[in-house]
């Protein structure tokens, strides 16, 4: 796995030898960026659930000016600092170890951008959307974009965000979330189309 574009370009990730970590595929790793290509540059990233810290890596190569990380497991966390470290990006990140609620109550500024990754078969989506929601992490503008399994439909309307736009790649599907807007929440209706 290597980073696909930007100040990092080329650098070999380290990935892990079991199966434990499931990384994002270059394939939809591209598709993400392309459709986070205007909201990537000074932007601070969160990326929860973060295994490799390739996604949030890629951001960094592309012009984010800081990037969390988060992962429960000891061994995501090797390896994401060993992954900072060799393509030098250790100085734009912050690795917070632990389940994402501790990593979500650790936030201490505003995130244009989370990337939400976790065990596809976990149910953890609402609850970690809702934490946001609830923590007001998200900047006013920002976006979470969560990646998940195509067979699994993410519900139109949690918490204080509404489902923006789904792209299917393969068995895998990416979901983006923005706030409602506030004649939306004011007036109770749905998000237009």
């Amino acid at each position: 796995m290597r980073v696909i574009t930007g100040e990092y370009r080329g650098r070999k990730l380290e990935t892990p030898e079991n199966y434990d970590v499931r990384p994002t595929s270059d394939k939809v790793k591209e598709a993400v960026f392309n459709l986070l290509m205007n909201d990537t540059y000074d932007a601070v990233f969160c990326d929860l659930f973060a295994g490799t810290g390739s996604l949030g890596i890629e951001a960094l190569s592309r012009g984010a000016r800081l990037c969390y990380f988060g992962d429960n497991s000891r061994d995501s966390i090797r390896m994401i600092h060993h992954n900072l470290t060799h393509v030098g990006a250790e100085k734009k990140a912050v690795v917070i170890p632990g389940d994402y609620k501790k990593v979500l109550n650790r936030l201490n500024e505003k995130i244009d951008v989370f990337l939400i990754d976790p065990p596809y078969r976990a149910g953890l989506y609402e609850n970690c959307l809702e934490q946001i929601d609830t923590l007001d992490l998200l900047a006013p503008d920002g976006i979470i974009l969560t990646e998940h399994d195509s067979r699994t439909p993410m519900p139109e309307n949690v918490g204080g965000f509404v489902l923006e736009r789904v792209r299917k790649y393969g068995k895998t599907s990416v979901s983006i979330y923005r706030r409602k807007a506030e004649e939306n929440v004011e007036g109770g209706a749905g998000a237009e189309e």
